[in-house]
């Protein structure tokens, strides 16, 4: 992207690939300076006005040989929430997505990334480079059993000794910014602008409504939004994609003309539930989902075999077991269903023309083409259907919650698209967020800009705790061998840049597990595990090359590959400390279990009241009876 030069006189300076000329002097502050048709121009400080000659003299230099330089990028990182591989467009989705199908056109897509199958674990590890066991976040805070937190890695905050891509590149001299969902920790300390974010507004939840400031879940009694560190209040106009643009659109403006280059990381609501978006985006999807849920899934799989996603002819897994049969539904609950999808859609489709307004403004700027883009997801779609328990009901009744088919996704609306959706979305993948098969942790990945050439799509694994490195590749930033939690990742760049066909060899196990979601790879096959209720903690061995969709266990077949990679997986979970669960844990009655101590400690005094109730009514029947009795 850059060469080194070396002018004499310990005067270094490179040349970018948009033609930005930085020079390196002991006796110059580090500035941009810019070539421009043939013209020379120099930012410097104001108060160097001394040393300008010297200036002069290092950009003279340059120009002579026009050589290249340490024009470090921006770094904008773009986190959708619970998307699929193939729901976005340029992996084949039915979004309309142009912002990011042009990052995708201009760069690399990785078809064969892999994250972690639940959101606060992904996103430690993307921030830090570290497996989510060392990082304090081995799992979510919904799921965590009160046994396991005072479990090394299990605390659900960022452990001490823990950096962050932010850290490390503020460090170096990066303006750091954040916005949306953060998800890592809620005790003093753990918000964004205590891991080396200079400015954030930041979500701490797993998600909230898109629309108000109001919880999505009885898990949580607000919905906690701070800025810098201190609780904040959301505007009147408030949705989420457009608000997370606004505010970054806002800290890097406050940069001014700072020379030193950005960290943007964005951590978008979208497509997590209550799946909401502005009824003239729902409006482009309505009709497009009509067919139901095995039809589009049945669609994708076919797409991805002529986008080269899986082979030709690849199986496909049937939809899982217990799913509901499309034409056996009502006519009134299929348009119900649909609608849903296609919020869905429209939620993508309105962060992406968010995103066009981000991408806008930093072309206007001149800092577009200097700017590195990822953008990726943090897990599979989600299966949740809360909205159909009769408890959640009644919570929704008493929260301003409706699901009122006519206003699907709009403000005060509750959706989610359900385990039948999530299922069809994930292909041609296995199941869904939360679980280790390849339809929780196959997801889309982009990196575009920054003068990478377009490339073919790179099929070779990639994973999660991959793109800290990258980042910190790019920004010229290095990472010492004995930092206390040392880096689990490898940078991409070398692929990135056409010099390598793999980030990782084929013969490097490569292990992730959350909350009893485990998954090894080795030479092209795959064991994994998936925990209750979707799963049932067996382990499962398959042949990715010729079976993508999971749908063969070669376990019996080939046991001895089975052993070998059973072994390499209790290697890495007794090096990493992960916490065995049992073939019994079940992950969503884990969250009931979490959420009704919460519950009763936030409403004691109902509990109270009904308790009172309870025993005046029971009082007042006894006396009632017994007269009734001595009457009779």
């Amino acid at each position: 992207m850059s060469t080194k030069v070396v002018m004499g006189a310990n005067i270094t300076g490179t040349v970018g690939f948009n033609g930005i000329i930085s020079v390196n002097c002991p006796m110059i502050p580090k500035r941009r300076t810019e070539r421009a048709g043939g013209y020379i121009m120099v930012r410097t400080s104001r108060h160097a006005i001394t040393r300008g000659l010297l200036a002069g003299a290092a950009v003279l230099a340059l120009s002579s040989t026009f050589a290249v330089a340490d024009t470090r990028p921006n770094v904008v990182v773009l986190l959708v929430d619970d998307a699929g591989l193939m729901d976005f467009s340029a992996f084949g989705g039915e979004a309309r997505m142009p912002n990011i199908d042009r990052l995708a056109a201009a760069g690399t897509k990785f078809t064969g990334y892999r994250t972690s199958p639940s959101c606060a674990p992904s996103r430690a590890m993307l921030l830090t480079g570290v497996d989510n066991h060392r990082t304090g976040i081995a799992t979510i805070p919904e799921v965590v059993r009160s046994q396991d937190r005072d479990k090394p890695g299990y605390s659900m905050s960022l452990e001490p000794g823990v950096l962050t891509v932010a850290d490390r590149l503020k460090a170096a001299g990066y303006r750091t910014y954040m916005t949306g969902k953060w998800h890592l920790g809620s005790e003093e300390g753990d918000l964004p602008n205590h891991h080396g974010f200079d400015q954030s507004f930041a979500l701490d939840a797993s998600g909230a409504d898109n629309w108000e400031q109001k919880p999505y879940m009885p898990y949580y009694a607000t919905a906690p939004w701070f800025e810098n560190g201190v609780a904040a209040d959301l505007p009147e106009d408030f949705y989420s994609s457009k608000f997370m643009i606004d505010k970054m659109i806002d800290y890097i403006g406050e940069g001014g003309e700072s020379d030193e280059p950005f960290f943007a990381y964005i951590g978008f609501q979208a497509i997590h539930i209550p799946v909401q978006a502005p009824r003239e985006f729902i409006e482009n999807y309505e009709g497009v989902y009509d067919e139901g849920w095995q039809a589009l899934r049945t669609a994708r799989w076919e797409r991805a075999q002529a986008l080269g996603l899986i082979p030709e002819g690849a199986p496909l897994a049937p939809m899982y077991a217990g799913s509901q049969d499309w034409d056996a539904l009502s006519v009134e609950d299929k348009y119900f269903f649909s609608k849903s999808m296609a919020v869905n859609a429209g939620m993508l489709e309105a962060m992406d023309f968010h995103i066009g307004r981000l991408m806008d403004h930093l072309e206007a700027s001149g800092e577009l083409q200097n700017t590195l883009f990822v953008v990726t997801a943090d897990n599979g779609p989600a299966p949740s259907s809360m909205a159909t328990v009769p408890a959640m009901k009644l919570w929704m009744a008493l929260n301003g919650y409706n699901m009122d088919v006519e206003t699907l996704g709009e403000k005060g609306s509750m959706v989610s698209i359900g385990p039948d959706w999530a299922n069809a979305a994930a292909a041609p993948s296995d199941l869904f967020k939360f679980y280790a098969a390849e339809g929780g942790i196959r997801v889309p990945l982009i990196i575009s800009g920054a003068g990478l050439d377009a490339r073919a799509p790179v099929s070779s694994i990639a994973m999660v705790t991959d793109l800290t490195p990258t980042i910190l590749d790019f920004a010229g930033v290095d990472v010492a061998d004995n930092e206390p939690v040392p880096i689990n990742g490898r940078s991409l760049r070398p692929v990135l840049d056409g010099v390598a066909l793999e980030t990782h060899p084929a013969t490097t196990p490569l292990a992730l597990e959350v909350s009893g979601n485990s998954a090894l790879f080795l030479e092209g096959y795959k064991l994994t595990r998936n925990s209750l209720p979707y799963g049932d903690g067996v382990w499962r061995l398959y042949n990715l090359a010729i079976d993508p969709g999971e749908t063969n266990d070669l376990a019996s077949v080939e046991p001895d590959r089975k052993q070998t990679m059973l072994a390499h997986y209790q290697d890495y979970a007794d090096e990493f400390g992960v916490v065995e669960l049992g073939d019994d844990f079940n992950q969503v009655a884990q969250i009931t279990a979490n959420i009704v101590p919460r519950l009763l400690k936030r409403n004691w005094w109902v509990v109270l009241v009904a308790g009172i109730v309870l025993v005046g009514g029971l009082g007042f029947l006894g006396r009632f009876t017994w007269r009734k009795m001595q009457n009779a």
